[in-house]
């Protein structure tokens, strides 16, 4: 199999690099916006957590976790399953620190500052025309009695 469907998933979430992480505490699932640090080459994705969420244990008791990523406006989505850790390594944490994280932390020594670390397994992808050019393919579908071609849809296997 061709890695052009794998690399488009890599680059849609680094296009958007917000996503919907979910979670499962055994009874409901859990969503809530996280930032995403991108490591292809370590097939891993990163975030920055704090010890005292409760995201932090529903992952420790179910690894299985869902990210959604979504950039409305150019009509381009990731959908991504893996199973999900969390860690107090320190030396990533390094890596990833910036100001954005200093506003939640203060420091990269913070005793509750963790990171979760998502190893994909799966994942889909919606790839659409822009809004504009959507908007100017769904007036010409209206018009002529046409059906609207949804874009590029493709399921991978270990993104």
């Amino acid at each position: 199999m061709s890695d052009e469907p794998i690399d488009r998933v890599w680059a849609l979430m680094d296009a958007v690099r917000l996503c919907m992480l979910s979670t499962w505490d055994g009874h409901r699932i859990h969503s809530r916006p996280m930032g995403a640090f991108l490591r292809r080459d370590e097939s891993a994705i990163y975030f920055f957590t704090d010890e005292r969420a409760h995201k932090d244990d529903e992952i420790r008791r179910f690894p299985q976790v869902c990210l959604a990523f979504a950039d409305p406006d150019s009509q381009k989505y990731v959908s991504v399953s893996g199973t999900a850790r969390v860690s107090a390594d320190r030396g990533k944490i390094n890596e990833f620190w910036s100001l954005g994280a200093k506003v939640w932390w203060g420091s990269p020594d913070n005793p509750n500052l963790r990171l979760l670390t998502v190893t994909p397994e799966s994942a889909e992808y919606w790839d659409a025309p822009g809004s504009v050019v959507g908007a100017f393919k769904v007036a010409f579908a209206l018009a002529t009695g046409t059906t609207l071609d949804p874009g590029e849809h493709k399921s991978v296997t270990r993104p």
